[in-house]
């Protein structure tokens, strides 16, 4: 058992990263079985499309609000606190809404109200726990180390939280909600015992959060390869969020999958992502940074294309499996070369840019890939993104090469080990 511990989990990585491993795995189990249960008890309350999509919405509404002021107070706090308060207040939000489902008090209007209340939390908690990483594992292993939290994601939120959301709500409505909120408090619990992330990265200043903000932005700004990353990443996520936004009506109707098949894109996401995440090592030793990044972008202008021609559910299936290859791949290399070129007290100012610039994306191709499908059909969206995302990748072809040896201004603090009070200003 400890020898497939180690395999796992390398014992390089430290005692402190297995901690943020396991913190990280128990909330996205948490997660996942809300993907399920969240919809169906929305579902449960009300058919009206609006408010069903509301909910939805409210999940996401809070990064674009307090993305950025997420950002500041991770970079001003000691990080470990933070994400124990955010989980506390997820797991009373749980707490509560279990509660009004079990005296049979719930509402729509209580739902959207947990939904809105969970996604402030979630803003601050995933904020913070993605600064960790880079504190606890040094640079040379931040590629390791970030393919492992991703498993974890693919497992827990993909695979077998969703299955389990679903099996417990049928099993008693408050059930799936009670279990996510035993495994928020266990990942508080977790979080709490990270040695290496004691005490806050920066001096106090007593600086306004205005300041603050304009200060990770100003860095982000001034720094070529972290700008020209965060451009990248905002254009191909409103590719992204173009063809993605319809979906589950292009696999219904054009490829004629059914609601089963719709299910089934997702698990074939997943199954590409667990294959790209296992193999991101050997691929790490093999091939330099730059050439992953461009495989990656390559594939998804590829990936657009072939759903926009195809209407064959296998085809489809096959398609998404190389999706969740290659993107989770793309995430591994993307984050730890912004991780490797951030000072630690920017860390969180600085990615929570790149989360609103996420989001952001993903809204404004949305609402494109709405438009665009009403007029076009429902493959115009994927003519889009495959049109969008070529154009994109062409104009930053060489400059990835760039982005990919991006690396610390001289005498800043290194990323890994021990994490004390700094005062030099470093994304």
């Amino acid at each position: 058992m400890t020898r497939l511990l180690d395999t796992l989990v390398p014992r390089r990585l430290g005692r402190d990263f297995r901690r943020l491993l396991a913190s990280v795995w128990a909330s996205n189990v948490g997660d996942g079985i809300a993907l399920a249960a969240g919809p169906l008890l929305v579902a449960q309350q009300t058919d009206d499309a609006r408010l069903v999509a509301l909910a939805a919405a409210l999940q996401r509404v809070p990064w674009l609000l307090l993305g950025l002021y997420a950002g500041v107070v991770a970079d001003r706090l000691d990080r470990r606190h933070v994400v124990v308060v955010a989980n506390l207040l997820r797991a009373l939000v749980l707490g509560v809404l279990c509660l009004t489902v079990v005296t049979g008090h719930v509402g729509i209007a209580v739902v959207l109200a947990a939904m809105l209340a969970l996604g402030l939390a979630e803003v601050f908690s995933d904020t913070t726990t993605s600064t960790l990483t880079p504190m606890v594992v040094a640079g040379p292993d931040l590629g390791t180390a970030n393919s492992r939290l991703q498993a974890g994601y693919l497992v827990g939120n993909q695979l077998v939280g969703p299955p389990l959301g679903a099996f417990l709500f049928a099993a008693g409505t408050a059930w799936p909600f009670l279990v996510q909120a035993t495994t928020v408090l266990l990942a508080a619990v977790l979080v709490s015992r990270i040695a290496a992330a004691r005490g806050a990265v920066r001096e106090p200043g007593g600086t306004a959060v205005r300041h603050d903000v304009a200060e990770g932005v100003r860095w982000l700004r001034r720094h070529a390869a972290m700008r020209t990353l965060a451009l990248v990443v905002c254009a191909f996520n409103v590719t992204w969020g173009a063809a993605w936004s319809v979906l589950v009506l292009w696999s219904l109707h054009r490829v004629g999958m059914g609601e089963v098949g719709y299910g089934l894109l997702t698990t074939a996401a997943a199954v590409g992502g667990l294959v790209g995440t296992a193999t991101y090592g050997w691929l790490e030793r093999h091939l330099d940074a730059a050439t992953l990044m461009r495989g990656c972008l390559l594939l998804e202008v590829l990936v657009h294309l072939a759903l926009a021609l195809t209407t064959t559910g296998w085809v489809a299936l096959l398609v998404m499996v190389a999706f969740g290859g290659y993107s989770f791949v793309w995430y591994n290399v993307s984050v730890s070369v912004r991780q490797r070129a951030v000072p630690t007290e920017l860390q969180g100012r600085v990615g929570s840019v790149y989360l609103v610039a996420v989001f952001a994306g993903m809204v404004v191709g949305q609402l494109l890939g709405g438009a665009i499908a009403e007029r076009w059909g429902l493959a115009a969206p994927f003519w889009f993104a495959f049109a969008g995302s070529a154009v994109t990748l062409a104009l930053v072809w060489r400059t990835l090469a760039h982005v990919a040896a991006a690396d610390r201004p001289p005498g800043s603090r290194p990323a890994g080990g021990r994490a004390g009070r700094v005062t030099a200003v470093e994304p």
